[in-house]
């Protein structure tokens, strides 16, 4: 079968395997899914096609068992998942990582997402540059002041009982921090 062929066989069969497998499954996208898929398959054999004798009959044949072999991939999912029900409770986020997250509140949001982006999402300066449009030297200016900035909060933190953080000026004094462009107010 040369290729206008099969484009020809195509366009005439189409919609009629399309319908005999929506009765098939019930859904009308899935039968579209698996009759493309079956077409797709035939294209790489539309030489050997009129061979074959009925290129329809076999189009159908792929996309029921394609149907059927959705079905019950889904089927086995869904048990697996009745299996396994969900725990009660899941844990929240310990009291480290609780500390962390309200000392990050404190910088600045370009330090903030520099130091997450290198030091919690493990990108190299490179990457953190490239994903935030800084240059290099910023991002490495952004790390060592958020480093510095933590420090300091998280040690606070440590010696105040309450734990209130409060954002920090590049001298260790309480003020706004820095503004988008690095430079302390």
């Amino acid at each position: 079968m040369t290729e206008e062929e099969f484009d020809a066989f195509y366009a005439t069969t189409f919609p009629r395997l399309t319908g005999q497998l929506y009765a098939f499954t019930g859904d009308h996208g899935e039968a579209q899914d698996v009759v493309q898929e079956a077409f797709v398959r035939a294209w790489d054999r539309r030489r050997e096609f009129l061979a074959d004798g009925a290129p329809e009959a076999w189009i159908r044949t792929v996309a029921t068992r394609l149907a059927v072999s959705r079905w019950r991939r889904a089927r086995r999912w869904l048990e697996l998942v009745r299996r396994t029900p969900p725990s009660d409770h899941a844990p929240g986020p310990g009291p480290e990582r609780t500390t962390l997250i309200a000392a990050l509140r404190t910088l600045p949001e370009a330090q903030r997402m520099a130091i997450v982006l290198h030091h919690l999402c493990d990108l190299s300066v490179e990457q953190v540059a490239s994903e935030t449009g800084a240059p290099v030297g910023t991002v490495k200016a952004r790390l060592s002041r958020g480093r510095a900035a933590l420090a300091r909060v998280l040690s606070e933190d440590s010696a105040d009982p309450a734990g209130s953080a409060r954002p920090m000026d590049s001298a260790g004094a309480p003020g706004k921090g820095e503004r988008e462009d690095d430079r302390v107010r």
